[in-house]
């Protein structure tokens, strides 16, 4: 089940003005509510749309958007100008808006009525201009923006709305959301760090630290029934090993993994929180690493990262909320190690426990061995393959004076052979372009060993959120050239030093 979310609705406002009249304004009105209803009701659209008006003055534009800032339903705004909309009545509302917005170039009409055609059509259906003043008007305002071009029942222009409105929808459920950092960072590991307060500022969560203390407390309140109930259900939804079984030698490991499941639940409900990260080297009051209790809040919708890193957690939060509805599935990942071979170069991803089950080809197997490290008992896990197909990894890294998203198009492919002994869940990819190309590129990108990985969400919809959230995105597909790639950093290392100078007046 997932992780309860703010999803936000999509407020649709149309652009005119009163030069044409008011049964003309009137009728972009009744056209406009005609596309709102078909967007809401689009299958590729997650987020319902609405309507709110026809902005034909300032005063009405600028109401509009302080409206839609002050609503915590509004996600994010589409804008259309149906007829010409002067841009400089915009000026007003597009500088007060704190909401993200996708620019629709679209018409009520698909088709020309060639042979009807008079200068009342001409007038009213003047989108092919209208759009074009507006589009100068947030260029000359330096407003980052999406625009998607085409008719209003173009099967691709719906899949690029839904794309935007899932961006949208993780940049929103971020405002105001809690990360748990329980324990610090581990070891030196510098990736895993970050400034809180610049992420709070700039992307709208919190993160505050919690002593391993804190959640212990709650781990010992969880109930002998609780306990008993979630080892049932257990059994019901995985393939259980002999010995974590009722009667199996090792079931008091799993039940000491309920525990944890129980006490980890409660402790992030009573936080409010929904991220989270672990640490194995502060362990002190648990008896193994959350292994499975993880895992299964990962399923639910919780973001996680591992060794304190509280980036990954929230990143993959939001990425859970943008592939809500969607099949393939989002994990916590690392890139574990290599296979090098001169006849394919691949990538084998996993982590000591903690991978998601939505990524799961099959039903997982629950299983118990020694972990090796953290000095604890042996944890309890899910172990199962990732099927063959395309996915991302993205990570989200503090360069000191930006956040840097990191996105790496990959094709998950089948392992050459089996893997008895490797007793994790686990992703074999092919990175494009090319293992090559993509780990060069990663390396200079500053890419983390941590990414969220997921085969429901796009790079599209990923670009979408960076631009949203207004960080600095790198891509790796099937495109890219380490020249060109460093070139680009090299470019995007000035462009980020000196926007913050950029303005409306200058």
């Amino acid at each position: 089940m997932m992780k309860e979310s703010k999803k936000g609705e999509i407020w649709f406002v149309a652009g005119s003005q009163h030069l044409y009249g008011e049964e003309a304004i009137a009728q972009v009105g009744r056209n406009a509510k005609e596309i709102v209803s078909s967007l809401d009701g689009a299958k590729a659209i997650p987020l319902a749309v609405v309507f709110k008006g026809v902005g034909s003055t300032p005063e009405q534009i600028r109401s509009i958007c302080l409206e839609a800032n002050a609503s915590s339903e509004c996600a994010g705004l589409i804008i259309w100008c149906h007829t010409f909309s002067p841009g400089k009545m915009w000026i007003g509302g597009l500088k007060s808006l704190q909401k993200p917005f996708v620019h629709l170039h679209t018409q009520f009409n698909r088709d020309l009525p060639w042979s009807e055609i008079d200068m009342d059509y001409m007038n009213l259906h003047q989108a092919a201009h209208g759009d074009r003043e507006f589009g100068f008007i947030c260029t000359r305002m330096r407003i980052e923006r999406k625009v998607v071009v085409g008719h209003w029942q173009d099967p691709e222009v719906l899949e690029r709305l839904g794309m935007w409105s899932r961006a949208v929808s993780g940049w929103h459920t971020l405002q105001g959301a809690k990360i748990c950092r329980i324990g610090d960072n581990m070891r030196e590991v510098s990736v895993t760090e970050g400034d809180k307060v610049a992420a709070e500022a700039c992307l709208g969560y919190s993160v505050n630290g919690f002593g391993v203390g804190d959640l212990v407390e709650f781990v010992k309140g969880a109930s002998d029934s609780e306990i008993d109930e979630l080892c049932a259900q257990y059994e019901d939804e995985y393939d259980v090993v002999a010995e974590l079984r009722e009667e199996g030698a090792r079931h008091e490991s799993l039940r000491d993994g309920a525990r944890i499941e129980l006490g980890l639940r409660a402790f992030l409900r009573a936080k409010d929180a929904v991220g989270f990260t672990t640490t194995f080297e502060d362990l002190h009051g648990l008896k193994q690493l959350p292994g499975l209790a993880v895992q299964r809040l990962m399923r639910d919708g919780y973001g996680f990262g591992a060794e304190g890193d509280w980036k990954t957690a929230a990143l993959l939060r939001a990425m859970k909320v943008m592939a809500e509805g969607l099949d393939g599935g989002t994990s916590f990942m690392e890139d574990y190690t290599y296979h090098l071979h001169p006849s394919g170069h691949k990538v084998l991803g996993a982590h000591m426990l903690e991978i998601c089950e939505s990524i799961a080809s099959g039903k997982p197997k629950l299983e118990i061995h020694p972990l090796g490290i953290g000095g604890k008992e042996d944890p309890v896990r899910l172990v199962f393959d990732v099927a063959a197909g395309p996915a991302v990894n993205a990570t989200m890294v503090d360069l000191g004076n930006r956040f840097r998203l990191v996105v790496n198009e990959v094709e998950v492919v089948d392992a050459d052979e089996a893997l008895p002994k490797l007793p994790v869940a686990r992703a074999v990819w092919e990175p494009k372009p090319d293992f090559k190309t993509s780990a060069a590129s990663w390396i200079y990108a500053g890419g983390s060993h941590h990414p969220v990985f997921s085969k429901a969400l796009t790079s599209e919809v990923l670009e979408d959120f960076a631009v949203i959230a207004g960080i600095e995105v790198v891509l790796i597909n099937d495109k890219t050239t380490v020249s060109e790639l460093r070139r680009d950093l090299r470019l995007g290392e000035v462009y980020h030093h000196s926007a913050k100078g950029f303005s409306f007046a200058g």
